[in-house]
């Protein structure tokens, strides 16, 4: 029958089993180390209850001369706690230079473990060297996995099977990180602390040195002790809700008080360019949104002054000016065009003339000789050669046809000498023309740009005017949107405040499960600190906070890390009651830290070793390495399960150098 334990060192310590509980909800019966298959370095068993693995200090040993003992360190306390982890799904079981070292020694090297999950048996291997894969098997035999070559499973099947077991899928929902398994994984970090963080903070589970690839490394401090309420129990899916909806809320409010910065200070430039452009002196023109109507009246003003023509200029039609100039300027084009045609006629006629002129003289030489023709042959004169005779030619030449090309000639000439003048006179009225023609297109062209130059300077005048009181109501706009985001943020603020009040209300309905590790925290600290000392959780806004008082407050090493000891104690025992998500296991490696006293020390073991009479068999596991002695009633079987030493190397973990 299940029994009640009330350590009457250590009044208020109750610890009430959960009903119908015969072990443990998860533990490891058995460590196994292979070099190869079939050839084991280390077969390991353990217990639930108290389970000591030491590596003795030479003083511990009662060594004559301490000197000549080796130390009680670099045994392999951490890898053995390490390769627990490993076995029970962390990724790495050592940095990556001590995992290189490790697979040069052991090349087929191998790691097992029995563990008990809610009565169901699984058999885990996995490798150290190069040659094996990782293998889940639920109600296997170890040996025979280890011997034989299986179908790698990874370790997936046993993750889900431990997380099915252990937390329900609402709770692990709240447990923060990206990874798959990762509610189990951040509960393994806790459980299994890596002794790099020296035990020095509550929520200090995995340090970056020991490379373990655990997803609790990437947590924040708050995420972290977010995952920690929640495998406590200490939080509730609707307070979780809560909490995220917070955090959209103050993004939406940052966002806000952002907007109503931004806003404000656009609206601030905006004056003051408002006010330089209308003329205004800053200090006449009111604050707030009565500077918009200031604005905006004096630029209406002013638009209604560039509203006003020039009388000066003529700008009533300027498409009929510009139709104007347009017909002048064809004018002018069309004149320049006919002198310039005069220009290149009139050589050509000339030289025409001239040519005429040249040919006459001949035309007339040739009448004169027609009309006294000498023989072409003889060169004697017709007339005697028809008087005397001419053997020699015939033909004579046709004065009729020369008289005819003469007065042809003379008719070209007098037709080509009045087109000339012709010419010339057309040129010159079309110069005379020409030259008005351009006076008048000049000044078309002035009088279209002074009127093109007038309507623009109006545009633009009535568009700058037109925009000062766009700007205006910019202005107005700009105020506006500011005051919007302003009210939004101070919405947000009355929003966020209730939903923590809200928020606080689902932690204060959880708050008996602080209030339960608290108690059980106050008594393990009388335990192990005295009677007088006194232990106190408390968990705010801000935190996670322990509190050891002995004669007043207390914060060096040593109770730093007896604080960190006593709180998973605490949980532990509340593991064992049911109240909490996680398994009563836990793993110290090398808990004692700077001057905590030996006596408060071998109290530590004593109180795990009084936690088994809690049921009628053990209802947890913890597993502690130490190089100091335990106390000796405790020095032995069934709770010593393991003793190593730093040397020689087969008195190691893996029993060789590395």
């Amino acid at each position: 029958m299940p029994r009640q334990l009330d350590l009457v060192t250590r009044p208020g310590l109750r610890v009430t089993p959960k009903p119908n509980r015969a072990e443990p909800t998860l533990w490891v019966r058995r460590l196994v180390i292979w070099s190869e298959p079939g050839i084991v370095l280390r077969d390991i068993t353990l217990r639930p209850g108290l389970n000591i693995v030491w590596s003795p200090d030479p003083a511990d040993r009662g060594t004559a001369d301490d000197a000549t003992g080796a130390l009680g360190h670099g045994s392999g306390k951490t890898l053995f706690c390490r390769l627990l982890r490993y076995c029970l799904g962390e990724d790495r079981f050592a940095t990556d230079a001590q995992r290189d070292r490790i697979a040069l020694a052991l090349k087929e090297g191998m790691v097992g473990a029995e563990v008990i999950v809610d009565g169901t048996s699984w058999s885990i291997v996995r490798p150290l060297g190069l040659g094996r894969t990782t293998a889940a098997v639920p109600n296997g035999n170890l040996d025979e996995l280890a011997a034989s070559k299986v179908d790698a499973t990874g370790m997936a099947p046993f993750l889900e099977a431990v997380q099915g077991a252990v937390l329900p899928e609402e709770v692990a929902a709240l447990v923060p990180g990206g990874s798959d398994h990762r509610a189990w994984l951040v509960a393994l970090a806790w459980l299994t602390r890596d002794q790099e963080c020296r035990f020095g903070s509550v929520l200090d589970w995995r340090s970056t040195a020991s490379e373990s690839g655990s997803p609790a490394r990437g947590l924040s401090t708050t995420k972290t002790l977010d995952a920690l309420r929640a495998l406590v129990g200490a939080i509730a899916p609707e307070e979780h809700a809560l909490r995220l909806e917070v955090d959209e809320l103050q993004r939406a409010r940052t966002a806000a008080e952002r907007e109503a910065a931004h806003r404000q200070w656009d609206a601030a430039r905006k004056r003051t360019w408002l006010a330089k452009a209308l003329s205004l002196d800053q200090d006449d023109v009111p604050p707030g949104d009565l500077a918009v109507e200031v604005f905006k009246k004096t630029a209406r003003e002013q638009l209604a002054r560039v509203a006003q023509v020039d009388p000066s200029t003529d700008v009533a039609d300027l498409e009929a000016l510009r139709t104007e100039y347009d017909h002048a300027r064809t004018r002018v084009e069309a004149l320049t065009k006919e002198v310039a045609e005069a220009d290149a006629r009139m050589p050509e006629i000339e030289r025409l003339v001239t040519h005429i002129k040249g040919e006459l003289p001949g035309l007339s030489f040739s009448a004169l000789e027609a009309q006294q023709p000498i023989c072409p042959v003889c060169e004697v004169p017709i007339d005697r050669a028809l008087a005397k005779g001419c053997k020699l030619s015939h033909k004579l030449p046709d004065l009729d046809e020369v008289r005819r090309r003469r007065e042809q000639l003379q008719r070209d000439l007098d037709e080509e000498t009045k087109r000339l003048a012709t010419s010339k006179t057309n040129r010159a009225r079309a110069a005379d023309e020409l030259a008005t023609a351009t006076q008048q297109a000049d000044a078309l062209r002035q009088r279209l740009r002074a009127a093109e130059r007038a309507r623009e300077d109006r545009r633009d005048a009535w568009y700058t005017a037109r925009r000062l009181i766009d700007d205006a109501d910019g202005f107005g706009e700009l105020l506006h949107a500011r005051n919007a985001a302003t009210a939004e943020a101070h919405r947000l603020d009355s929003v966020i405040e209730a939903k923590r009040e809200q928020a606080a209300a689902f932690r204060d309905e959880r708050a008996r499960v602080f209030r339960r590790i608290s108690a059980a925290f106050d008594a393990i600290v009388r335990d192990l600190a005295g009677e007088e000392a006194s232990g106190r959780i408390a968990l705010d806004g801000n935190g996670l906070h322990l509190t050891v008082e002995l004669g007043g407050e207390r914060s060096t090493a040593a109770i730093d890390s007896l604080k960190v000891l006593a709180f998973d104690l605490a949980v532990l025992c509340v593991s064992i009651e049911g109240s909490t998500h996680l398994p009563a296991f836990l793993v110290h490696d090398s808990p004692r830290e700077a001057d905590l006293g030996l006596s408060a020390y071998h109290r530590l073991f004593r109180l795990a070793r009084a936690l088994e009479d809690v049921g009628e068999d053990p209802l947890f596991q913890y597993i502690v390495t130490t190089t100091t002695r335990p106390p000796a009633e405790l020095n032995t079987e069934p709770w010593l399960r393991l003793t190593l030493k730093g040397a020689p190397a087969d008195r190691r973990l893996l029993r060789k150098n590395l």
